[in-house]
């Protein structure tokens, strides 16, 4: 953008200076006419000539100079208004993986993840969403009515809320052994400016590791 700037105020500076060396010479020409010798009136035109050149050189390199300057200034616009949209608004991820907890409040295995809000304004409701499975899971799995649904409410910025969900015991017993496989999937919906924005992940229980591993995670917006 410096060098624009100073391309265009160079290419000003040239037309100002050509201009009135133009506007000089005429008024010189004009004004001594009378005993000019050939020699004279021929530097004079030479004089006028080059002025007129430079104006026009200096009117070219001024438009494009302006031309580049509104482009740019039309960029820095764009970006500007896609970092205030992805930087002034919630952003709702995990902060950790999924972990069995130790004592659970019912005869249900319960698991906890950690979510934060890593944006810059509050998400002013969170809805947390899962859905588990012997079968692998897709994104489509959360339009089922299998899916438990749970309002985790308003989210502040570096905020950290902690979600539990369960699994029977027995299911549990047969994944942990890995006799029977177990698929989860885990979506966090929130509002950004009207629109539905959300995270969402889909793990497969390994039973020889004793964690759940991602399949596939993704951002809705």
């Amino acid at each position: 953008m410096n060098k624009i700037l100073l391309t265009g105020i160079g290419a000003l500076l040239l037309v100002s200076f050509s201009f009135s060396l133009s506007i000089f010479a005429e008024e010189l020409s004009s004004s001594e006419s009378v005993g000019h010798s050939a020699d004279d009136a021929y530097y004079l035109e030479m004089i006028i000539g080059i002025a007129h050149w430079f104006t026009g050189i200096g009117t070219v390199v001024l438009a494009v100079a302006l031309i580049r300057t509104f482009k740019h200034m039309e960029a820095v616009t764009k970006m500007t208004s896609i970092e205030t949209e992805y930087r002034l608004r919630p952003w709702i991820g995990p902060s950790g993986s999924i972990t069995k907890m130790e004592k659970s409040i019912s005869d249900d295995c319960q698991f906890e993840i950690t979510i934060k809000n890593y944006g810059e304004i509050p998400a002013k409701g969170v809805t947390a969403k899962f859905v588990k499975s012997n079968e692998p899971l897709s994104r489509k799995s959360f339009q089922s009515s299998d899916v438990i649904s749970y309002e985790l409410g308003p989210v502040m910025p570096t905020m950290e809320k902690h979600y539990w969900f369960f699994i029977n015991s027995d299911e549990w017993k047969k994944a942990d052994s890995g006799s029977e496989p177990l698929f989860t999937g885990l979506y966090f919906e929130y509002d950004v400016t009207g629109k539905k924005s959300g995270y969402g992940m889909l793990s497969e229980y390994n039973h020889t590791s004793k964690n759940f591993v991602h399949k596939e995670m993704w951002i809705d917006q």
